[in-house]
């Protein structure tokens, strides 16, 4: 809802080349309690005048030399943009009363000007600038609290992530390709993933000895987007002993439900000799 105060303190701009209309919407005003009324007899200044006040309404005569209020509002609308188009038009003339609202203007006040009419109107259209300017408020508060939630979260996984590495023997991140763009451990070979050396020669050591069922089921779970607690991998080494893995792993998606790619950890279990 909009309080009294914000109508009483809605900032308001009357564009008017007759004295005499401008003297009586002035006085008008400003008996109904508004005090933020501002005037001028020079339609050329209004636009440099709305950029520096955010006026919430503009009454505005249409016909004024050197330029018009249809011009006027021309100029208006590339400086409001998508927001709610604040002015009200003055005419004597029933057919620009048509061609204003086809000019996006929402609503008009006819000349001779009904005291009463124009009271009625003005309060009518503060009401829905006002409303307008508080949606706009309250949605970039919560545009705000949403980036400053995003940027807790982040920093929440951030520290997981880190507690993760340190609490478990290897970890891992894919993208949405399946390329690896992080390893803390032995996750290729476990994959089957052949591993350069030193000497940049694949190491076929590093891959043999693996459960080929348990791997196979392992990379179906990945390729299916599916999460996964505590997987059972083994592996027999070339001396007979034997060792046992435990892995998770989960799905990561953007904020707009996008797959962007894959992360897991895994821990030695045991190792033995057959």
């Amino acid at each position: 809802m909009v309080n009294p105060a914000d109508f009483v303190n809605a900032n308001i701009l009357i564009v008017d080349d007759q004295a005499s209309n401008v003297d009586m919407l002035e006085q008008l005003l400003a008996e109904a309690g508004y005090v933020q009324v501002t005037s001028t007899s020079d339609p050329t200044a209004v636009c440099a005048m709305h950029r520096k006040n955010n006026y919430d309404l503009i009454l505005l005569d249409l016909q004024m030399p050197v330029m018009n209020g249809f011009q006027v509002i021309e100029a208006l609308k590339a400086i409001d943009g998508n927001d709610y188009f604040p002015v009200i038009v003055l005419t004597a003339q029933p057919g620009h009363k048509r061609q204003a609202l086809l000019a996006g203007v929402r609503d008009f006040i006819s000349k001779p000007l009904d005291l009463m009419e124009v009271k009625m109107r003005i309060h009518n259209m503060l009401e829905v600038r006002l409303l307008y300017k508080k949606l706009a408020q309250h949605n970039q508060l919560l545009e705000r609290a949403v980036e400053e939630r995003t940027a807790d979260l982040r920093a929440s996984e951030a520290r997981y992530r880190s507690l993760t590495e340190l609490a478990s023997d290897w970890y891992w991140e894919q993208d949405a390709n399946g390329d690896f763009t992080k390893v803390f451990g032995p996750v290729q070979e476990m994959l089957g993933i052949r591993v350069q050396t030193l000497t940049g020669v694949s190491d076929p050591e590093k891959t043999s000895g693996w459960n080929e069922a348990e791997r196979e089921e392992l990379k179906a779970k990945i390729a299916d987007r599916e999460p996964f607690l505590d997987f059972p991998l083994s592996r027999i080494l070339s001396d007979g002993s034997r060792r046992v893995f435990k892995v998770s792993g989960e799905p990561m998606f953007d904020r707009f439900c996008n797959f962007i790619g894959y992360r897991g950890v895994g821990l030695e279990m045991q190792q033995s000799h057959s």
